[in-house]
């Protein structure tokens, strides 16, 4: 649903009342929802709610489509219809609540807070309603703890992204920004906290378990003035969560008061927050403040991440410059320091031989599921690659050819019929790809009529070439520790590939040349982000991959991996890179940072793709493959990528 959809008929269903008139005016800057507080006039007398507010998924794609990959969307109306109604607290009630993956839409309506003040998190807040604030959420919380229905409830225990490697990253950008605002006692307490991140989460975990806000802080709260149908109302439940009871307490008394006051009142707040509980509660006061010890964390965690994942503000940097400042006081001051493990660098996750397979689609409209395979041949001067993308509705196919000594020759379907997940039958090709045996041996074999283009850009352009056969019979073999990322499903494996290639009866023949593979499932948005993907391979047995993120508003955001000859897979802290495109859409240089190694890039031949999501948006995904070299004087071979958006 979307706001130019309400109509009366709409709100008298909703709302149970013949509407007969009502005036919508938007409200809030959220990035990922919109709100609107809508006037309702009525035929005749009745109790129905005169202002309601419609919460309804962003306008923007990139914004709707981030929602409903993280579950935003569907734990904030699962929230208001399955669980709001047997809580009593600060929920404002709920009239209609419904939500559509496919469409990613959703939409809430509401009753209003106001006449209501909102918190600021910057000058904190008063005693008084500090006191209101964990008494209303103690009385939220009290039904629910232990509740095995919602321990039980797979939209509510989402695994967290937030991992070590991950939030070492986002701190070096945090850092960066703001070092001199910084204290230095704050800054040990964040390197410790990064230092042993990982094993602090999975002791942090346990303890007595319950609904989680996940946001529980002022920005969020709508204190009632006189007329208001509450005293407290508490908004955003997107980041609603199951996990440690104390999360919501002592993320809220972390950063609501100013450190003075905090000190003085910390004991009478857990106290009123106990007292809230209800008399059925098996949790003691000291249960609450070992919680809210173990959990002054997240604030600190929150602090760091935040900053890193939305737009740049003025108020937003003294936001969390205060949010850095009062959680880091608060870890002091309850000498949570000690409970930190060693330091422990995170061990590379490695895929399991299952994760070969095809996995179940999920409802998302962006969830896709791809296997990639790629190879580099620098003797005869030819690279390929292969891609096979599952969509629930059918499936996309791509596999081109090119190098300085021949024209690039694609293979290209993007709306391909599947009768399984391992072949793709159509009237220009045959294609079959097999997991030979798991996460060591995978073969394709492909006989197609493609096109050939002399100008490679004439694929951004969507024009046509000329017919050229075009089969394949390779096999990757693998020649590196499979890399499994931490944010995504998805998985890197270095290889050998050896086979035929053939295009129009010219046949060539590989043996153990340089080769990539990858396999992702889930959500993935070709025209919401922009990135660089890298797999190379040195002549000294080193691989090196990586990917330099563009998120929207946010700081570049890097993965991958370092394999040497001899050592274990090393997870990189920072992939970045500097690259031109001429007119045509095409790179001309790209310089690759792996941590504190620079890659200089030759490229030797283009294989790009242009992408057409189905409302009309438009990416130019640039690829090719490329001879590199190395500051330290080694050189080598590989692919890379370049997905661009909003090409002017």
């Amino acid at each position: 649903m979307r706001s130019a959809d309400l109509s009366t008929q709409w709100l008298s269903a909703a709302l149970n009342a013949t509407v007969s008139s009502f005036e919508a005016q938007r409200i809030g800057t959220g990035q990922m929802s919109e709100c609107y507080r809508v006037a309702v006039a009525y035929d005749g007398e009745t109790a129905a709610p005169r202002s309601v507010v419609l919460k309804v998924a962003a306008s923007d794609p990139v914004s709707r489509q981030t929602g409903v990959a993280m579950g935003l969307y569907e734990r904030e109306v699962r929230f208001y219809a399955e669980v709001a109604p047997r809580l009593v607290g600060p929920i404002a009630p709920c009239y209609h609540a419904s939500f559509d993956a496919e469409a990613g839409t959703f939409a809430l309506l509401l009753g209003d807070a106001g006449p209501a003040e909102v918190g600021d998190e910057i000058e904190g807040t008063s005693v008084e309603r500090a006191r209101l604030a964990v008494s209303e959420l103690g009385r939220l919380h009290g039904p629910a703890i232990g509740d095995p229905t919602l321990a039980g409830a797979s939209w509510l225990n989402r695994e967290s992204p937030i991992s070590q490697p991950l939030l070492a990253q986002l701190y070096a950008g945090f850092t960066e920004r703001y070092a001199d605002r910084i204290a230095r006692r704050h800054r040990e307490v964040c390197d410790r906290l990064i230092a042993s991140f990982d094993g602090y989460a999975a002791a942090a975990a346990g303890g007595p378990q319950g609904l989680v806000h996940g946001d529980y802080r002022l920005d969020n709260m709508l204190f009632g003035t006189q007329g208001a149908d509450r005293p407290l109302t508490v908004v955003d439940w997107q980041t609603v969560t199951w996990g440690p009871v104390a999360t919501d307490l002592a993320y809220f008394m972390g950063c609501a008061l100013t450190v003075p006051h905090r000190r003085a009142h910390a004991d009478e707040l857990i106290a009123g927050y106990h007292a809230a509980l209800g008399p059925a509660t098996t949790l003691t006061l000291d249960d609450i403040r070992d919680g809210v010890r173990r959990q002054s964390f997240f604030g600190v965690m929150m602090a760091i991440v935040s900053p890193m994942l939305v737009a740049r503000t003025e108020r937003g940097d003294d936001m969390f410059m205060a949010m850095i400042e009062r959680h880091c006081e608060q870890v002091l001051e309850t000498d949570a320091l000690a409970l930190l493990p060693e330091d422990v660098a995170p061990q590379p996750l490695r895929p399991i031989p299952a994760d070969e397979f095809a996995h179940p689609p999920g409802a998302e409209p962006m969830w896709n599921e791809s296997w990639y395979c790629d190879f580099v041949d620098p003797q005869q001067r030819v690279g390929g690659y292969v891609r096979l993308g599952l969509t629930p509705n059918g499936g996309w196919f791509t596999a081109l050819l090119c190098g300085p000594d021949h024209p690039t020759v694609a293979v290209v379907d993007f709306a391909a019929p599947l009768d399984d997940p391992y072949t793709l039958h159509t009237n220009a090709f045959d294609f079959a790809h097999a997991i030979v045996s798991p996460l060591q041996r995978y073969r394709v074999v492909l006989r197609a009529r493609g096109e050939t283009h002399d100008d490679p850009a004439a694929l951004l352009r969507g024009d046509p070439g000329r017919e050229t056969d075009v089969s394949l019979d390779l096999e990757w073999s693998t020649a590196g520790t499979p890399y499994q990322y931490r944010l995504t499903p998805r998985y890197e494996i270095a290889c050998t590939v050896s086979g035929s290639v053939s295009v129009d009866g010219r046949r060539l023949r590989l043996a153990g040349v340089p080769g990539q593979r990858d396999h992702s499932w889930g959500v993935r948005d070709w025209w919401g982000v922009d990135w660089v993907w890298s797999a190379l391979h040195l002549d000294d047995g080193t691989h090196l991959h990586g990917v330099d993120i563009r998120l929207p508003g946010a700081p570049p955001l890097g993965v991958g991996y370092l394999q040497t000859v001899g050592a274990p897979l090393s997870e990189l802290q920072s992939v970045t890179t500097r690259a031109s495109f001429g007119d045509n859409g095409l790179p001309l240089t790209t310089a690759i940072m792996y941590d504190d190694l620079e890659t200089a890039v030759d490229i030797r031949g283009h294989a790009p793709l242009r992408l057409e999501a189905p409302d009309g948006r438009v990416a130019w995904l640039a690829r090719a493959w490329a001879s590199v070299t190395t500051s330290d004087g080694r050189t080598g071979v590989g692919w890379i990528e370049w997905n661009r958006n909003n090409i002017q």
